[in-house]
């Protein structure tokens, strides 16, 4: 028996935006995972749906415990394979997402529905269903609850990036990306602070002995 988890999530934004927002969501901040993205098939059917598969290359350090299990070449990326129907009629989103790669030691099935929210017709709800199996005896279980628990965190991240995509279509600046570049700029400039006072220090001792 695997993994089975679900959620619901808002994004105060139209349907139409959302879509949009969806096929430009690489690269953000809360992506750096993302390696690439290529589209390998596209199709309008005869019903106007735009159906659609993308291939991403992902990276993830896997812990290490579980990287003897993998070729090395493997066990910082892995390869994504992305479906997609998008209904206007219907006004739906429907994505199923899953992995080519490490399949065996562990597969995560991921199916999203994007459609109105039925309280505000301005908002746009994902349910979200997640399938994470592994069939690698004796540490299944173990793998799937690493698997859940990055999984649920992939989820948090994923919905910070659409709100910092769907900020920028708008043309506003996402306060919480802007709290945390600042935070790193002032990291940055306390470590360039530190390494300049440690060699002032180290040109100071060399003046001693000369």
């Amino acid at each position: 028996m695997g993994k089975y988890f679900h959620c619901t999530g808002l994004l105060k934004s139209t349907w139409d935006q959302v879509c949009i927002a969806f096929w430009q969501r690489y690269p953000n901040p809360y992506s750096n995972h993302v390696l690439t993205e290529d589209i390998i098939f596209r199709e309008v059917t005869p019903s106007n749906c735009l159906i659609s598969r993308r291939l991403l290359t992902k990276t993830r350090r896997a812990p290490r415990w579980m990287e003897r299990y993998l070729p090395k070449h493997m066990a910082s990326s892995a390869y994504i394979i992305e479906d997609s129907i998008v209904d206007p009629q219907k006004r739906t989103m429907t994505t199923l997402t899953w992995n080519i790669t490490h399949a065996r030691l562990m597969s995560v099935e991921e199916r999203c529905l994007y459609q109105i929210n039925p309280e505000n017709a301005s908002w746009t709800e994902i349910k979200r269903e997640a399938w994470i199996s592994s069939s690698l005896y004796g540490l299944s279980r173990a793998i799937q609850e690493f698997g859940l628990a990055g999984f649920k965190k992939s989820v948090t991240k994923s919905m910070k990036g659409f709100e910092f995509v769907l900020a920028r279509m708008q043309g506003e600046t996402p306060s919480r990306t802007l709290a945390e570049t600042a935070t790193e700029r002032a990291r940055e400039t306390a470590l360039a602070a530190k390494e300049k006072a440690k060699d002032l220090a180290s040109h100071a001792q060399k003046k001693q002995y000369v």
